[in-house]
């Protein structure tokens, strides 16, 4: 999670909503990382999760990331959760949870629906006082 805070610091020294993720392998390797890029890049696709998940399919030559674990500073959205879903990470770890568009059990829990495929095992509140306090900063300084 302290390597996903360093990259959620470099979202935000650019502007951008402080959110980073790393996806890492079963050995414990870090095979993919993101920040938040949407404002830099003007992509709404451009979340911390689909940017490490990106990084480590290409890492791994496979959507596949069976035996891979995601962490990330914010409790993921519905497209990020669907992306989660959608490469088989096996286990989810997030800092802070967003009451107003989480999909991992604040809003919605797109991650756990049974009817789905693939539900991997999910931790959160790592860090969370952290993770949330870099977040209220940011919104802080913007207004």
């Amino acid at each position: 999670m302290r390597k996903a805070f360093a990259l959620a610091e470099i979202a935000a020294q650019q502007g951008d909503v402080p959110v980073g993720a790393v996806v890492v392998d079963a050995s414990g390797a870090v095979i993919g990382e993101g920040f938040n890029t949407r404002e830099i890049d003007h992509d709404p696709l451009a979340h911390a999760e689909v940017q490490a998940l990106r990084a480590a399919a290409a890492h791994q030559s496979s959507w596949r990331l069976d035996d891979c674990t995601l962490v990330v500073t914010l409790e993921p959205c519905t497209m990020c959760a669907g992306a989660i879903v959608q490469s088989r990470v096996a286990t989810l770890v997030f800092g802070a949870f967003d009451e107003k568009a989480g999909a991992v059990g604040s809003l919605w829990d797109v991650v756990r629906d049974r009817r789905l495929p693939h539900r991997p095992e999910v931790f959160s509140g790592v860090l969370a006082d952290e993770c949330a306090q870099i977040l209220s900063d940011f919104f802080r300084n913007q207004r």
